[in-house]
């Protein structure tokens, strides 16, 4: 079954309530960065963030410099956002 494509709506609530999420139109991704007080603590919050990602099975394009990580979620299979990626965001908020 195709995975659906989130509505402008949809991604427009979720944005409105998490405002440290943006919207990234080029791919139809949210995306956020997240900074740290070094590495080490960059570091266990992807430990943590590779966990839910796991059982989600739903994985971000991040990057990590230092003691910043950078996430960007789209669903490549709905040609953009999906309500995989704003459930991803949530757990990840939940951090």
């Amino acid at each position: 079954m195709p995975i659906a494509k989130l509505s402008g709506a949809a991604r427009d609530d979720f944005l409105g309530d998490h405002p440290d999420w943006t919207h990234e139109p080029a791919r139809d991704a949210i995306v956020r960065s997240f900074a740290f007080a070094d590495f080490s603590e960059a570091f266990a919050f992807m430990t943590r963030v590779a966990l839910i990602v796991e059982r989600m099975d739903h994985h971000p394009d991040w990057s990590n410099v230092y003691n910043r990580v950078d996430i960007a979620l789209t669903t490549h299979d709905a040609g953009g956002l999906s309500a995989r990626d704003i459930a991803m965001a949530q757990a990840i908020e939940t951090l």
